[in-house]
């Protein structure tokens, strides 16, 4: 593994698909917290590797959005779509030390065989059946690339939700690191730039706990730094579905930032009392305190 001084940072990693909601705003939240009551600091990342759902108005309101409720970053904004050639860079490591391999299963093959033989819904979707692994497919025609992951246990400490453990050949299957349009998948380009960053603590929501192991895993295969981890609360719907941008969550308005903190940190389980006089900066200054006192790293 890659080595680390004992600086803390952070990050907040938004798709810019659409602008941030309730949702959203209890992650940076959090994570600026987690940051900030660190002494450490605390970086923007938009993740737009995946073109297609990337808007430059989304960018803009993000970042509008970041501002008007006082959640200051450090240093420049990453864009993932910058830094293609250190992901290429990445998977040719890995082709290296044998644990990606070539794939060109059609999704119509894989629903027949679904069709056929059951689907096997793992923590993360459908479980990869393998055919490529033993027989990868021609370097000459269109294929993907999925990283060979372990039949061991993998365990991952996380600082609210305690042990999270997954056995990644059974529970998750070979995930695709590049698809065979181009796009390099989530997986990859966040853990390398996590490394790159020098992220120290990956603060996010807990719909992605089950992404952790993989993640780690990946990340040793690499021979990585693996941070600290801890998984926030979720914002749901009336539906009961977790906000998301691809549910048409409502954006967040910029002119209700007390208020909208207020409702994030209440997720988080913070004191909300708040007063006439109450302004963003004080509200952060005083959760910060409150954060260290109950999630400190030492």
């Amino acid at each position: 593994m890659t080595t680390r001084t004992t600086t803390y940072q952070g990050r907040f990693a938004p798709t810019p698909s659409g602008p941030l909601h309730a949702g959203s705003l209890v992650a940076a939240l959090g994570s600026f917290l987690d940051a900030r009551a660190h002494n450490g600091r605390w970086a923007l990342r938009i993740d737009d590797t995946d073109q297609a759902r990337s808007r430059r108005d989304a960018i803009e309101m993000i970042l509008e959005q970041l501002q008007a409720h006082g959640l200051v970053f450090d240093g420049e904004v990453v864009f993932q779509s910058e830094r293609t050639a250190r992901y290429e860079t990445a998977l040719e490591r890995l082709e290296s030390a044998g644990r990606i391999y070539r794939c060109h299963c059609t999704r119509a093959r894989l629903r027949d065989w679904a069709d056929k033989h059951g689907q096997v819904i793992g923590a993360i979707g459908p479980i990869y059946p393998g055919f490529c692994r033993e027989q990868p497919a021609p370097a000459h025609e269109r294929h993907a690339w999925r990283f060979q992951v372990g039949a061991h246990r993998c365990t991952v400490a996380d600082r609210r939700l305690g042990e999270l453990t997954q056995c990644l050949a059974t529970e998750v299957g070979d995930p695709v690191l590049r698809r065979a349009d181009g796009p390099i998948a989530y997986h990859l380009a966040n853990v390398v730039d996590d490394d790159e960053m020098g992220v120290t603590q990956v603060v996010r929501g807990e719909d992605l706990a089950n992404l952790t192991p993989l993640h780690v895993e990946l990340a040793e295969a690499l021979g990585l730094h693996v941070p600290g981890y801890l998984h926030l609360p979720l914002v749901n719907g009336p539906d009961g579905r977790k906000l998301s941008k691809a549910n048409h969550a409502t954006p967040l308005d910029n002119q209700r930032a007390v208020e909208n903190l207020r409702d994030a940190a209440h997720v988080l389980g913070l004191d909300t009392a708040v007063t006439d006089r109450s302004t963003v900066a004080g509200l952060l200054e005083r959760w910060s305190i409150e954060w260290r006192e109950r999630y400190s790293v030492g």
